[in-house]
């Protein structure tokens, strides 16, 4: 049997069908420092190298670089147009063929139907987020992109403590606000393992423990439950 290699195409290098009404859509997810941003820019420069029309949208909250560049950890940047909401998207994404949205999981729930709407329309829709915060749990609406998404690229930084693959982003930082925006000063990409132990050693420092079987509970990942 024989496989046509030769028309196979990574989806990566697709450009604009012109026969297929439909786009489609791209997630890049994974922990702190793990190159999200950094691949979210080259995708979107390639397309830029073609000469589609690309708009790169990013919440207003995310200023801790520039106002109206998206950049990377290693100062790779693409000028970009903050937004409040991700209802704003569809009115500034007119006639664009490519669609790059940055820190996704900070849009409020109608980044979802935003983003299928664009593919909908024949847009290719490329976005980047946080897949977990910081205690471990799925992060806004990345979940609902992931699962609605044609293509998800899970990227991975490298764990400061062990050298392994790091998914988790630790938070050094005081502090339970779900929204702290920072660097390498506030967090720090870890394995499962060496995250484990280091919320296990942050649950010590806080609990007064009367029962020693309580410091065997195991760390739950699994989302707060809302009263």
């Amino acid at each position: 049997m024989r496989f046509g290699l030769e028309k196979y195409e990574m989806f990566l290098e697709n450009t604009v069908n012109h026969k297929e009404q439909f786009g489609w859509i791209e997630v890049i997810c994974g922990s702190m420092f793990s190159g999200k941003t950094e691949e979210l820019i080259r995708r979107l420069k390639r397309a830029q190298f073609a000469k589609q029309k690309v708009e790169i949208f990013k919440p207003a909250v995310d200023v801790r670089y520039d106002d109206e560049l998206v950049v990377s950890h290693d100062s790779n940047e693409i000028r970009s147009t903050p937004v409040p909401a991700a209802a704003n998207i569809p009115i500034l994404a007119d006639d664009c063929d490519v669609v790059g949205i940055d820190e996704a999981q900070f849009f409020d729930d109608e980044i979802v139907k935003v983003c299928n709407d664009l593919a909908n329309r024949g847009v290719r829709v490329i976005v980047a987020g946080l897949d977990m915060d910081f205690k471990g749990n799925p992060f806004g609406p990345m979940p609902a992109l992931m699962a609605t998404a044609e293509y998800v690229t899970k990227v991975h930084a490298v764990c400061t403590r062990t050298g392994n693959l790091a998914q988790y982003s630790y938070r050094k930082a005081q502090g339970q606000d779900l929204v702290l925006l920072g660097e390498t000063e506030e967090y720090e990409p870890l394995s499962r393992g060496a995250y484990y132990k280091a919320m296990l050693r942050d649950r010590l420092r806080t609990m007064k423990v009367e029962d020693p079987q309580e410091v065997n509970t195991p760390i739950s990942n699994t989302p707060d439950k809302k009263s």
